[in-house]
């Protein structure tokens, strides 16, 4: 859920952004109903996933998680670029990130053509806890792995819980490497049209 950096790197209207965010909100019927300007910023969310998925840097800051949590590694490497972004935003943006994220919420809260109730449920609830925000600090980190930790087990219902807030020492024990494959890799991702 790399959310933040899908954000900066859309294009600065409000259709772009929500499509970069609903991408991995909404799905199948529901989103053949959306603006096609939401559309396309799903699309590009779409080709920025695709460019990082195959990515040899973020494949090797894949492989420094552990056998454990490495079923995940995908979406932790998500989360933990996000924080590596938001802690190193000044280098990225000339916005402050307070302002960035205030912005968004703001924006999409005040967006007047209906979205899902599910999305609609999650940007009020994003913009309520600052998200966002949140990913500059590692506690941030670990409310994102709880939130997935439920979102992942409500996915295998019949399967064994999933936790990943343990998955934070993962971070904190490959701190200094993934932040170097981080500050290597985005600026070759800011590059995607």
């Amino acid at each position: 859920m790399n959310w933040l950096a899908h954000l900066l790197l859309s294009k600065p209207d409000i259709e772009s952004r929500l499509g970069n965010l609903l991408a991995d909100l909404v799905k199948g019927a529901e989103r053949e109903k959306l603006n096609p300007k939401i559309k396309q910023g799903i699309k590009h969310h779409q080709l920025i996933d695709a460019f990082t998925d195959s990515h040899l840097i973020v494949n090797r800051s894949k492989q420094r998680i552990s056998s454990v949590y490495r079923r995940f590694a995908g979406i932790l490497i998500d989360g933990f670029y996000d924080h590596f972004l938001a802690k190193n935003w000044y280098i990225y943006s000339n916005q402050p990130l307070d302002n960035f994220t205030t912005e968004i919420y703001e924006s999409f809260l005040a967006y007047p053509e209906p979205l899902p109730n599910y999305a609609n449920q999650v940007i009020t609830q994003m913009a309520k806890e600052d998200w966002l925000g949140r990913y500059r600090n590692l506690e941030g980190i670990e409310y994102l792995l709880i939130r997935l930790s439920n979102r992942l087990s409500q996915r295998f219902k019949n399967k064994t819980e999933i936790r990943l807030e343990p998955a934070i020492k993962e971070l904190t024990d490959n701190y200094i490497d993934l932040e170097k494959d981080f500050l290597e890799f985005f600026p070759l991702l800011k590059d995607i049209k």
